[in-house]
């Protein structure tokens, strides 16, 4: 049963698992909610289950989390807001076992990754499981002396395991990022208030382009042209047709900063323009598109967080390149680590 105006955050993993340090130390009067898979997760807040849902989305050693990106774009998700956490990983054990008995380790393949040099300098084997704090789970239940887990302080904690080891990453800053998803529609919920500094917003796109040369170059053009620094921009295969891919675009400043709204104008270069949310283009731009004779070959209106889809049939028969902010996080508040300032995020 759920108290009337109590917020509901799920996570991929189990309790102690990275995503849960997160999220307490974020959101620490929000319910959190444990799922297995990142799948599952989504699902939830798009069926409703729970209001929102921190997600891991890039690791500054592993990179992307791609299966995150796909799961954007295939449910339709709302971002809107990101924290980073800094990673400490911990080798746990049960209390009776020394560090010269160990031969096996438990962890996420990207744990395991990340702490590469420290697992071959002690010749353990490396043993992926589906989540960190699921590895200490097990070696608790297991008791074996000889097995240890990669995994966090809050896990050692819940499972009452000994910390034989501390920041055993190869490389220390390790940082995650997250985004807070929720989900598309008038009564959606409204986003917590982020425990952590406020370091200004960032607005996300997806976006695909013609299969051409220079298709790319026109499109990326446009943020140039108005001073937007683009601070991300990951390609991923689209599933149909096969061979094609979409862009994800990170940029700074919120979508109504004229710089961004402007950007949002693209002289595709064959008599057509692109304009996504026109209602935030600047009336200059606009009137100049007119007076051009550009025709508008694509309108998205983002302010209304409509749902689009990538690849527009129409789009796709004119070969024309298109921009749709079909998993966007728009105006999102930046929550995370500015340059090297990197602190340790606690409950």
């Amino acid at each position: 049963m759920r108290i009337a105006g109590e917020i509901t955050i799920g996570y991929q993993g189990e309790p102690g698992a990275y995503s849960e340090e997160a999220l307490h130390a974020s959101f620490p009067a929000a319910t959190a909610k444990a799922f297995r898979t990142l799948r599952h997760v989504f699902h939830r807040v798009a069926d409703q289950t729970i209001d929102f849902a921190l997600v891991p989305v890039e690791n500054s050693q592993a990179g992307s989390i791609l299966e995150t990106y796909d799961l954007l774009l295939e449910y339709r998700a709302l971002v809107v807001g990101e924290v980073a956490l800094q990673v400490d990983h911990c080798l746990l054990a049960p209390p009776n076992a020394e560090r010269s008995q160990l031969t096996r380790v438990l962890s996420h393949p990207q744990a395991l990754a990340q702490c590469e040099a420290f697992i071959v300098r002690e010749r353990l084997e490396p043993i992926p499981v589906y989540d960190t704090a699921g590895g200490a789970r097990q070696v608790q239940q297991e008791g074996r002396r000889d097995q240890a887990a990669i995994a966090g302080h809050r896990a050692a904690e819940l499972y009452e395991l000994a910390i034989l080891a501390e920041r055993i990453q190869t490389v220390q800053e390790n940082i995650t990022r997250f985004f807070l998803i929720s989900r598309r529609g008038p009564r959606r919920p409204r986003p917590p208030r982020i425990k952590r500094p406020r370091y200004g917003k960032k607005t996300s796109v997806v976006c695909a382009v013609a299969n051409e040369p220079g298709a790319l170059f026109r499109l990326l053009a446009c943020f140039n042209e108005h001073g937007v620094n683009l601070t991300k921009l990951e390609s991923r295969p689209r599933r149909d047709p096969p061979w094609e891919y979409l862009f994800y675009l990170d940029l700074d400043g919120g979508r109504s900063d004229k710089p961004v709204a402007a950007s949002y104008l693209i002289d595709l270069g064959d008599g057509s323009a692109l304009i996504i949310d026109p209602h935030r283009i600047p009336e200059r731009e606009r009137t100049e598109a007119t007076a051009r004779g550009l025709r508008i070959a694509f309108t998205a209106d983002t302010h209304s967080h409509a749902d689009f889809i990538s690849g527009s049939p129409e789009l796709a028969a004119d070969g024309a390149t298109f921009l749709a902010p079909t998993a966007a996080h728009l105006d999102v508040p930046h929550h995370g680590l500015r340059d090297r300032d990197v602190v340790p995020v606690g409950p």
